[in-house]
C-alpha cells in the first residue's frame, strides 16, 4: 500500500504545509535582528500565527495593511472595520486588538511611574498611543496632583468622527471631586491633521476661565492625531 512521506521523507506523514518553514524564518528573524528588520505586513503575521495555526497568513496580512494604511492603523482599528475582512474570526481579532491594549497599558505605566510635566515625552506617547488611530473623537482628561504626579486619567467622552460633546463644568467639578490641582486636556482628531479648530481653543480657553479661579490650572490641551500632534500651550493659545 502506498504511503504519504513529509520534507524529510518519512513514511506515514502528509507533507507539511509549505507555510510553516516560512513562519519559523519569520520567527527567527524577529529573533535576531527585532522588529525593525519586518515590515509592517510581516510583523502581523506574528500576530495572527497563533490565532490561525493552519493557515498561511501572508494575504490575510497584507490585506490587513492595504485596508487600514499601516501596522499601527491595523492594531487601532474597531472590532467592526476588522469584522469587514474576510476571514478574520474572534480569535485574530483579539490577537490584533490585544496589541493596542498593550501598547497603551505599557505607555500609560511609564507614566505613572513619574511627575508628568518631566516627562513630556511619556505623555505624548501615552496619548498618542491611546487615541490617536481612533476612528472617532475621544476627549481624555490627566488629573494631576500638587506635585504634577498622576491621580486619574479618564476617557470622559467618545463622540462622532468630526466632534465630540464636552462640558467645561463638569471637568472642573471632577478635577474638585478628586482634589487635581491641574488638568490636562486630551483629545484626537480622526481626521489624522492635529490642527487645533477655533471650537477648540474656545472650549480650552472655557475651562480655563472656570477652573483658575478654583485653583486649578490646565497644563495644556493636546490633540493628537495619526499625523502628529499639537500643543496648544506650544502654539500659545492658552
Amino acid at each position: 500500500m502506498a504511503t504519504e512521506s513529509d520534507e524529510g521523507g518519512r513514511p506515514g506523514f502528509a507533507d507539511a504545509p509549505h507555510y510553516h518553514g516560512h513562519r519559523e524564518r519569520l520567527r527567527e528573524r524577529f529573533r535576531s535582528a527585532g522588529a525593525d528588520a519586518l515590515s509592517d505586513y510581516e510583523l502581523l503575521e506574528l500576530v495572527l500565527f497563533r490565532a490561525l495555526p493552519r493557515r498561511d497568513v501572508k494575504p490575510l496580512a497584507k490585506e490587513l495593511i492595504t485596508k487600514f494604511g499601516s501596522f499601527a492603523e491595523t492594531v487601532h482599528a474597531s472590532e467592526a472595520r476588522l469584522r469587514e475582512v474576510r476571514g478574520l474570526g474572534d480569535a485574530a481579532i483579539i490577537e490584533i486588538r490585544l496589541i493596542a491594549a498593550t501598547s497603551a497599558r505599557v505607555a500609560k505605566g511609564k507614566l505613572k511611574s513619574r511627575a508628568v510635566l518631566s516627562s513630556w515625552t511619556a505623555v505624548l506617547d501615552y496619548c498618542r498611543t491611546a487615541m490617536a488611530f481612533a476612528d472617532k473623537e475621544q476627549f481624555r482628561i490627566l488629573f494631576l496632583d500638587k506635585r504634577n504626579q498622576l491621580i486619574a486619567d479618564e476617557l470622559q467622552q467618545i463622540g462622532t468622527v468630526d466632534h465630540t460633546p464636552v462640558y467645561p463644568r463638569e471637568i472642573v467639578k471632577r478635577a474638585l471631586e478628586l482634589s487635581a490641582s491641574a488638568i490636562i486636556l486630551v483629545h484626537n482628531h480622526p481626521s489624522g491633521d492635529p490642527t487645533p479648530s477655533a471650537a477648540d481653543i474656545q472650549l480650552t480657553q472655557s475651562i480655563v476661565a472656570i477652573a483658575g479661579p478654583l485653583g486649578i490650572a490646565v497644563h495644556d490641551h493636546i490633540i493628537v492625531g495619526k499625523n502628529g500632534h499639537a500643543s496648544l500651550k506650544g502654539l500659545r493659545l492658552i
